[in-house]
């Protein structure tokens, strides 16, 4: 948001005076959300367990129509239009608290043409009511002849945002022109790390990603309700209904903002209709290529990405790293599991000067999910990489699969937590992977052999520190298929201790994918995180 705000008009603040009265009980003025020009609705009963038996019912009806939109004046708010929508800081939610965190709205437009409606808690005793914010153009700054101005009252937003904190160290930060976490379109949000960067999104749930001869359904969260916050408390708390063809769900998140941003998040689900592919907890990045291949004069620029690998901690407790790709088609990978401890998907390339751009891809926050509760039980991590020849596309879906069929009528509870943040928030006491090269196989100064190719897998940290002088660690490689030559280990050459790298020759059988698993060891100690790789031959 940029730092202008606009005075509204006398009579919008009186009809929303009217509305605020109900406040009081939260321990705020009257006046307080009067003074944002916000119109409320009614007040209506609320409950997280009454929304989870909304979402319920909904799973044994039909699909609710949305709201018929004028969409041709939609299609009009195009990017250029929509980007000159800016919501007027002086109607913030909370903008004169309770709590450190205002709630600033997005327009709708081309891209986001589902209406969300937005709701106020109030408390009164032990129940909470609820007050839908209705819709106004006169929330938004926006040019004279702009398309907006053709909506109706009340017609809803397309998502939120949290503006920045503005206690102790983030004083000095601008709320108005600073946020820190984001719900846009359909059931995509995300937010921001220590390295105050947004990056990559999370989701509500996946469903059918990458199934062959079937489309990926969308569901959207339809309807947010927003908890007003203890004064100074680091925390915020959201209530969320989502609706797709396929599926109904309730969800609470409740996120708090210190150095890294994380979510505790308690979803209920219920199938309205059988799914192939049902992704619990998805993370979507994009990967368009890196150090690891990079197809020649593609760009200017060494490496674009906002994640550069997977990261997973399985429930035998194996550390696996797995490298990203950009394929040449569509790739499915599945990575069995049975109750893991976490996963997510990482940037874990912090140098600048392997990007050279401004748009700070070495500051873009990792994204670990941590079950918490009751086991997940059996299914897969499962990595989606689709092609893509450009940055402006979302590439890469990691996500949890349950192993059991996901048929309509049935209903998944699901906690977990989300940590978005700089660095891993459970790091490996091993070595971990720090760059992956491929290049032609061979040895140097001889004739190179075709289907030959040369990995160079660097390794950092953990017990390599403490390796005796004269000890190299061994490359333990495996694969389905193929042929490994020339393997060898080496420190590298850089001073810093702890920090190998693993080379070896690899010659593949045919031209299908084949994983390629490597770790070190020193006898029988294990020394790093397992490097798990699909080669694609070419």
């Amino acid at each position: 948001m940029d730092d202008k705000t606009t005075r509204l008009d006398r009579r919008h603040f009186i009809t929303a005076a009217g509305s605020a009265l109900g406040l009081a009980a939260l321990g705020l003025p009257p006046q307080a959300l009067a003074a944002t020009g916000l119109r409320l609705g009614p007040r209506k009963p609320f409950s997280f367990d009454a929304l989870v038996a909304r979402a319920e019912a909904m799973a044994r009806q039909a699909p609710t129509p949305v709201v018929n939109l004028p969409r041709e004046v939609l299609e009009r708010i195009d990017y250029e239009a929509h980007g000159k929508l800016k919501f007027d800081t002086g109607s913030a939610l909370f903008k004169d608290g309770p709590g450190p965190f205002p709630v600033t709205f997005f327009h709708m437009g081309r891209f986001f043409q589902t209406p969300v409606h937005m709701h106020v808690l109030e408390k009164q005793g032990e129940a909470f009511g609820a007050r839908e914010i209705l819709y106004s153009p006169q929330y938004f700054e926006m040019p004279a002849d702009s398309p907006a101005r053709e909506l109706p009252e009340g017609a809803g937003f397309a998502g939120f945002r949290f503006q920045e904190s503005r206690l102790g160290d983030q004083a000095k930060l601008d709320w108005k022109s600073n946020d820190w976490v984001a719900f846009l379109g359909a059931s995509y949000f995300r937010a921001i790390g220590e390295l105050y960067q947004y990056g990559l999104s999370a989701r509500g749930v996946a469903i059918n990603p990458a199934v062959p001869g079937q489309d990926e359904e969308f569901p959207s969260f339809t309807h947010f309700w927003f908890e007003p916050p203890a004064e100074g408390s680091t925390s915020v708390t959201v209530h969320a209904l989502l609706e797709g063809p396929s599926i109904t769900g309730a969800y609470r998140f409740v996120m708090k903002r210190e150095a890294a941003v994380i979510m505790d998040i308690d979803a209920r689900l219920f199938l309205r209709k059988n799914v192939a592919r049902l992704g619990l907890a998805p993370l979507t990045s994009m990967y368009w290529y890196s150090e690891t291949v990079k197809p020649t004069a593609i760009d200017w620029r060494p490496e674009v990405h906002d994640s550069d690998g997977l990261a997973m901690w399985n429930g035998a407790g194996e550390r696996i790293w797995r490298p990203l790709n950009n394929p040449g088609g569509t790739t499915a990978s599945a990575f069995a599991d049975n109750n893991p401890r976490g996963f997510g998907l990482w940037q874990r390339d912090r140098n600048f000067d392997h990007y050279l751009d401004g748009v700070m891809y070495d500051r873009r926050p990792g994204l670990w999910v941590e079950p918490l509760g009751s086991a997940w039980g059996e299914g897969e991590v499962q990595l989606i990489e689709i092609p893509t020849d450009d940055e402006i596309h979302d590439n890469t879906v990691a996500m949890w699969v349950p192993r059991q069929p996901a048929r309509a009528g049935s209903r998944y509870d699901l906690r977990y937590r989300l940590h978005w943040t700089d660095k891993e928030p459970y790091p490996t006491p091993l070595a971990h992977c720090t760059g992956t090269r491929l290049g032609r196989g061979g040895q140097p100064g001889q004739p190179r052999p075709a289907g030959v190719r040369k990995f160079m897998v660097e390794f950092m940290g953990g017990p390599l520190k403490e390796l005796p002088f004269g000890v190299k660690p061994e490359a333990v490689l495996s694969a389905a298929s193929g042929r490994f030559s020339y393997v060898f280990t080496e420190a590298v050459p850089d001073g810093v201790p702890g920090h190998w790298r693993a080379q070896f020759d690899f010659t593949a059988e045919g031209t299908q994918p084949v994983d390629i698993r490597l770790y070190l060891r020193n006898g029988e100690q294990t020394l790093s995180e397992t490097w798990l790789y699909q080669y694609h031959p070419f």
